[in-house]
């Protein structure tokens, strides 16, 4: 392979790439969207909250309604010697925007029920409120109906604050106390980002293969360099653009969000709260959905126990600096490079070969499949390898070599023994290695055929050919 020759390859099509308007766009517009996905949800929902509602209280049972605070967003008004139906279809006659109507107490159970008639559904806000009081009026009465002296206090005593903390263990035996919520971030948001920019930028050099070939652009070309010069120049120039690409992305977003923190105040942009759900909820996520313990989260902002307190042990958030303070981030930052590089070289060297027997993207549908599942495994792999890193399908997810680069990276930060990382990688290389050879066979028979829809056994054939 002639180095001069690919040098001028991989500087054309770096080039190329850099000086499109697109890149321009998507490089300083990608930022600002990052940016806005942090901030924008938390703006959002305190720009929605509920207009202030006048809430008449029909109390049958004498228990709720001395329960009941006026709020910012709740007014509520005495409204127990009316008539509920003569009220229900009156609600703007009388000054009212809901009408709570709760029924009388019934002494086996001692429970009641209640319902909200209004013109318009009520906001889940406004509804949780009132439950909440309702049911908080009906504990205190059955607490009360014990007839124990003191019964509240005894609940309240016995009910137990104890937060399990975990320590590591370093090779010199000292132990630092870790939290697991943040390898469980820290492992999803590596995972999420590598399966990104693997997909994006190996579908970037397809898409320029294809571009190549449509145009015949590339019969010029290959007049003057060998076919794997080209494939090769055209994938590592793609993977500086990406290189050029992430950094920006990094050092913009920081700086925007540094500058609006400064100017609006990071309490705003978390909804004034230093509850970590809240915080996370205001930014659109829901704990839940990733099957997370919203109570791991909780315990974040717990104050400590009055023991733990006193022995002198961490808050929760000094966990948390903690555990950040103890990451290996030069395994991280060296791993996030390595799989990078040699994920993209895999994936993109498959891309390529892909993209040469096809004169559009739709003709190069039905051979993306095959390449484009594995991608996706890895990443469902890593979305949840925070549970269980060590489990069966984990381990083999990051030995695995089309989906390793997502899947180990996901682990790293729980920690991997060194004999795994460099199998892994090995592996990896290895694979990246034989495919590219494949892939530069395949590439060098294609990217001259025309007129007909290619299939696997046409890159068979190609593969074959001397």
């Amino acid at each position: 392979m002639n180095i001069s020759k690919l040098n001028i390859i991989i500087a054309r099509e770096y080039l190329n790439k850099v000086r499109k308007k697109s890149f321009l766009i998507i490089t300083f517009l990608t930022p600002i969207l990052f940016a806005a996905i942090c901030i924008l949800p938390s703006v959002i929902m305190m720009a929605t909250r509920e207009e202030a509602k006048k809430v008449a209280v029909v109390d049958r049972s004498g228990l709720v309604l001395p329960a009941l605070e006026n709020t910012e967003v709740i007014e509520y008004m005495d409204f127990s010697t009316a008539d509920p139906d003569s009220l229900k279809g009156h609600l703007k006659e009388f000054g009212v925007d809901v009408l709570l109507s709760i029924s009388e107490l019934d002494p086996e159970t001692k429970s009641l029920s209640a319902e909200t008639f209004s013109e318009k559904p009520l906001g889940m806000e406004t509804s949780e409120i009132i439950e909440k009081r309702i049911n908080d009026a009906v504990e205190a009465y059955r607490i009360e109906s014990y007839n124990i002296e003191g019964l509240r206090q005894i609940l309240s005593d016995v009910k137990p604050s104890i937060r399990l903390r975990s320590y590591t263990m370093d090779e010199s035996g000292n132990a630092r106390i870790s939290e697991s919520g943040v390898y469980m971030a820290i492992s999803m948001i590596l995972g999420m980002a590598l399966y990104m920019f693997i997909a994006l930028f190996s579908g970037m050099v397809m898409s320029s293969v294809i571009e190549e070939k449509s145009s015949r652009v590339v019969e010029v070309l290959v007049s003057s360099v060998k076919a794997t010069e080209l494939m090769f120049g055209k994938i590592i120039g793609v993977a500086l653009v990406a290189l050029t690409q992430f950094l920006l992305w990094i050092v913009l977003t920081i700086g925007i969000l540094a500058v609006v923190g400064g100017i609006v105040g990071f309490d705003k942009i978390t909804g004034g709260s230093s509850d970590p759900t809240e915080i996370v909820q205001g930014m659109g996520v829901d704990p839940s959905m990733m099957g997370v313990d919203p109570a791991m989260l909780e315990s974040l902002s717990a104050p400590a126990d009055t023991a733990a307190a006193a022995a002198g042990e961490p808050s929760g958030m000094d966990a948390v600096f903690s555990t950040l303070g103890s990451l290996n981030y030069t395994q991280i930052i060296i791993g996030f490079l390595l799989y990078f590089i040699f994920g993209y070289l895999l994936y993109a060297s498959m891309f390529a070969a892909i993209g040469s027997a096809g004169e559009s993207e739709a003709d190069t549908q039905q051979l993306q499949l095959p390449v484009t599942i594995p991608l996706l495994i890895g990443f469902f792999i890593a979305i949840y390898a925070f549970k269980a890193p060590d489990s069966g399908i984990v381990f083999w997810g990051s030995m695995i070599p089309f989906t390793s680069p997502i899947v180990m990276l996901a682990r790293i930060p729980f920690g991997v023994p060194a004999w795994e990382l460099a199998l892994s990688i090995v592996l990896l290389v290895g694979t990246f290695i034989l495919l590219a050879w494949v892939s530069a066979k395949i590439y060098k028979v294609g990217i001259l055929m025309y007129g007909k829809k290619s299939s696997f056994k046409d890159l068979w054939n190609w593969f074959r050919q001397k």
